[in-house]
C-alpha cells in the first residue's frame, strides 16, 4: 500500500488513498503511526469518497481512535488530494467532508505545489453540554474574566459555558475553558512558561478525566500579547504533538472570551506557527503550512 507522510507545523500524518478500497483503518493507524516499529506519525488520514462534498477526510489518531477533525491534517489533506488529482475539484477551494461537517480549504499554490492553506474551521461551540463537558465533574466556573457582552452576542449565557472551571489533578491546578471546534478542547491560561508544565504526566490525566465523556484535547497557553499566544498541546488519542490546528482555533476563541486577544492571532506551537482569525462571531479561520516529508510503501 502506497502512503505519503506530510506535516503541518510539525503535526505529522500518514496519508493513503482509500477512494477505491477499504481496510481496517484503526488497526492500520496504530501500526503505521508507531514511531519505533512503524512509519511514525501522529495518526493516519484516509481519502474517502463523499456524497456531500468534493471528498471525505477520515482521520485516525495514533491509538486507532477516529477523530472528528484535524486542522493541520486537513491542510495537508488538500495538498495530497489536489497535487495528485485524486478528485475533480476547484483548485482554489476544496470542499472536504469531515466528521465535524463540510469545511472549505483554500490552498496556497506556488506553481504546481500547495505550500499551505487557509481553512474555514466553522463556528465554535461554547455550550458545555455540546462540547461535551460534564460541568458538574469540575469545580464551579469563575466568570469574572468573561466578556459577557461577547457571550451574549454569541447567544450563550455564562452558566452554559465551562469557563475558568477549576480542575485539581495530581498536584496541579488549572482553570479550564471549554470550546468545541467539531472536537472537544479545554484551554488553561497559565502564568509559568508552557514549557515548564509537565504535560507528559498531566495530559493523559486531563484527557481521560470523568468530566470529558468523549475525552478531550488539553492546551496550556501563555497570553504573550494581544496578537500572540504561546502554546503546548496534549492531543486526544495521540499524546504530545507539535501542533494542533483545531486546538489553536479553540484557544484563540477562549482567549477572545477572556478579552486577551484581538481579531487575528499568531499561535506559536512547538512545531512552528499558525495564524487564527476570529472577530468574535461567525466561523474561525486558520492558516498554516503543508509540507510533504516522504512517500513509501507499507508492506501488506
Amino acid at each position: 500500500m502506497q502512503f505519503t507522510k506530510l506535516q503541518g507545523a510539525g503535526n505529522d500524518y500518514l496519508y493513503v488513498d482509500g477512494l477505491r478500497e477499504g481496510r481496517d483503518w484503526p488497526e492500520l493507524a496504530r501500526r503505521m503511526s508507531d514511531r519505533h516499529f512503524g512509519a511514525g506519525a501522529d495518526g493516519l488520514i484516509v481519502v474517502a469518497p463523499s456524497a456531500a462534498a468534493d471528498v471525505r477526510m477520515r482521520m485516525f489518531n495514533a491509538d486507532g481512535s477516529e477523530g472528528e477533525m484535524c486542522g493541520n491534517g486537513i491542510r495537508c489533506f488538500a495538498k495530497f488530494v489536489l497535487e495528485r488529482g485524486l478528485v475533480e475539484a476547484d483548485p482554489a477551494a476544496l470542499r472536504v467532508e469531515t466528521n465535524a461537517g463540510v469545511l472549505v480549504v483554500e490552498p496556497r499554490w506556488e506553481d504546481v505545489r500547495v505550500t499551505g492553506a487557509r481553512v474555514n474551521m466553522g463556528e465554535p461551540v461554547l455550550r458545555a453540554a455540546d462540547v461535551p463537558v460534564d460541568a458538574a465533574a469540575l469545580g464551579p466556573s469563575d466568570y469574572a474574566a468573561l466578556d459577557a457582552g461577547l457571550a451574549s452576542t454569541l447567544g450563550v449565557r455564562p452558566g452554559e459555558i465551562a469557563f475558568d472551571a477549576p480542575l485539581a489533578i495530581d498536584g496541579a491546578a488549572f482553570a479550564l475553558t471549554a470550546v468545541s471546534m467539531g472536537n472537544p478542547h479545554v484551554t488553561a491560561f497559565v502564568g509559568e512558561p508552557v514549557a515548564d508544565v509537565p504535560l507528559d504526566r498531566l495530559g493523559p490525566l486531563v484527557e481521560r478525566h470523568p468530566a470529558f465523556p468523549r475525552r478531550v484535547n488539553f492546551h496550556v497557553v501563555n497570553a504573550a500579547a494581544r496578537d500572540r499566544l504561546v502554546s503546548r498541546t496534549w492531543e486526544r488519542g495521540s499524546g504530545l504533538t507539535l501542533a494542533c490546528g483545531t486546538g489553536a482555533s479553540a484557544m484563540v476563541v477562549a482567549a477572545r472570551l477572556h478579552g486577551l486577544v484581538g481579531d487575528e492571532v499568531r499561535v506559536e506551537v512547538p512545531g512552528g506557527e499558525l495564524t487564527v482569525a476570529w472577530p468574535g462571531r461567525g466561523p474561525v479561520f486558520m492558516e498554516g503550512d503543508a509540507v510533504e516529508v516522504y512517500s513509501g510503501e507499507w508492506p501488506e
